[in-house]
């Protein structure tokens, strides 16, 4: 229970109706939650607006509404508060609420189109190596200290956000990492948090559909940056067409990391291989479990976020080698047959040539790679063409198949992608929409020595077809196939 007043104290309030003395049993902007004693925020959403229900939440027993708009009709047993944006309100009442956990928590928020969850988790993974009790908030799964807390957003509400904030400080843990979206940043859900650091990884064609630009897509980005305080530090990637851009306004101390340039770290891939790489970090040479340039530049990231916390130089360097790759991200199997398969969660243009080319740079010119991808449903249609014409360019056969096809039809989906292949690439291209399938079919088509990819899903172990999400896991059907060769 809280005190109104008490929990008021942050926001810029535009005008209140009645006592702002009044205890506070619960705090929520899902009005099927309200109970009596509660306090109902009325965010405006992108589908619903919630200052449609604050009449509801005044029936459920709501004490005290905060909004930008008052409701037509006052009730005298509320308290209204009005504020300029409630979004913005939310997220630093439920910072109130949970006695601000991200000031009492060393907290870094990763950002960017690619590598947000390989960086936050090897920020996570690496406190706890040296021994430091950590939190992670990532796409995959949430973690308070080594307790496992399922999630279903990049960047969850900020109730949410801050309830785990705080298991993490009563658990005892000193430091945090998290992904921070770029609806998470446009819809304010990480305002009224503390940062120490931020990382900027990349920026390339993603979540059109939300945002319409990509000028708006940056903009929401570097929000994250502009909102930082002073004594935080600001690491983007000097690699990156708009890595100084994110650093324009940002009033934290600025560094940069590169594997082409001078920087404050400076990674460079001495050798590549399917299991591994050895890097060099600011001079220094380690054996890395990571494949690829995109890797590279995650572990250098992850590499300057360790120094710029403080933790010695030698001991991050050493336990750096101990670090495993993120559950679908770059995962290789091995089959009996001689060849490998390789799990990823690349679902943009940018991030497919990514992991493509990796596979390219070990297995060299000669080799063979099989490329199986979709792309979801109901999320931006352009980049579809994209994803099929780059995939093709970087492999020697390609098969399109489903992915999330949610409320589309998956047949609409793969047409939009083969539109970005020209003949000679619909000559190497198959077309299944059974993933499962699809999947057996590469397998099938592979020889030894050859690499498959399967794009798109990575971790995630459901398809999501018509509002109901069915069990799907790429990598147990790799486990599977791989199983039934080697009893074969």
């Amino acid at each position: 229970m809280k005190n109104l007043k008490e929990l008021l104290s942050p926001l810029d309030i535009t005008k209140i109706i009645g006592s702002d003395d009044k205890e506070i049993t619960s705090l929520t902007s899902d009005s099927r939650k309200v109970a009596p004693g509660t306090l109902f925020v009325a965010v405006p959403g992108v589908s619903v607006d919630g200052h449609k229900f604050i009449p509801m939440a005044e029936e459920k027993g709501a004490v005290a509404v905060v909004c930008q708009e008052l409701p037509e009709v006052l009730s005298t047993h509320v308290t209204y508060i009005v504020v300029s944006s409630s979004a913005l309100a939310l997220g630093y009442l439920a910072s109130q609420w949970f006695d601000n956990p991200s000031r009492r928590l060393k907290l870094v928020g990763v950002t960017g189109t690619n590598g947000k969850t390989t960086t936050a988790t090897l920020i996570y993974e690496m406190a706890r190596l040296l021994g430091y009790k950590a939190g992670l908030l990532s796409t995959v799964c949430n973690y308070v200290d080594d307790t496992a807390y399922p999630t279903d957003h990049t960047t969850p509400d900020p109730y949410t956000l801050n309830e785990m904030l705080h298991l993490m400080v009563e658990a005892g843990c000193e430091y945090a990492a998290m992904e921070v979206s770029s609806h998470a940043a446009d819809q304010q859900r990480i305002a009224g948090l503390h940062f120490v650091g931020s990382i900027f990884t990349n920026l390339t064609r993603d979540h059109l559909d939300y945002h319409k630009t990509f000028e708006a897509y940056l903009a929401a980005k570097k929000k994250f940056f502009d909102i930082l305080p002073r004594e935080a530090f600001a690491l983007t990637n000097a690699d990156d067409k708009v890595g100084e851009v994110m650093l324009q306004n940002t009033r934290a101390h600025r560094y940069t990391y590169s594997l082409r340039s001078e920087a404050d770290f400076r990674g460079r891939i001495i050798e590549s291989r399917l299991d591994g790489t050895l890097l060099s970090l600011n001079g220094q040479e380690v054996e890395l479990l990571f494949t690829g340039k995109f890797n590279a530049y995650n572990l250098t990231a992850v590499y300057g976020a360790c120094v710029l916390l403080g933790w010695n130089k030698e001991d991050v360097l050493r336990e750096m080698s101990r670090l495993v790759p993120v559950a679908g991200r770059f995962q290789a199997f091995h089959s009996p047959k001689g060849y490998t398969a390789i799990v990823d969660y690349a679902h943009t243009p940018d991030a497919v040539v990514n992991v493509l080319n990796a596979i390219r740079e070990v297995i060299g010119k000669d080799g063979e790679i099989i490329t199986v991808v979709g792309a979801g449903g109901n999320r931006d249609k352009g980049k579809r063409p994209i994803m099929a014409r780059e995939a093709a360019a970087r492999s020697e056969r390609l098969i399109l198949t489903s992915d999330n096809p949610r409320f589309e039809e998956p047949e609409d989906i793969l047409k939009d992608m083969e539109e970005g292949l020209d003949a000679e690439a619909r000559t190497r291209t198959l077309h299944i929409t059974d993933r499962r399938q699809a999947i057996r079919t590469a397998a099938t088509l592979a020889g030894k020595g050859s690499v498959i990819l399967i794009a798109g899903k990575g971790h995630e172990d459901y398809q999501e077809i018509k509002g109901v999400k069915h069990h799907f896991d790429d990598r147990e059907v790799v486990r599977e196939i791989i199983a039934s060769e080697t009893a074969g």
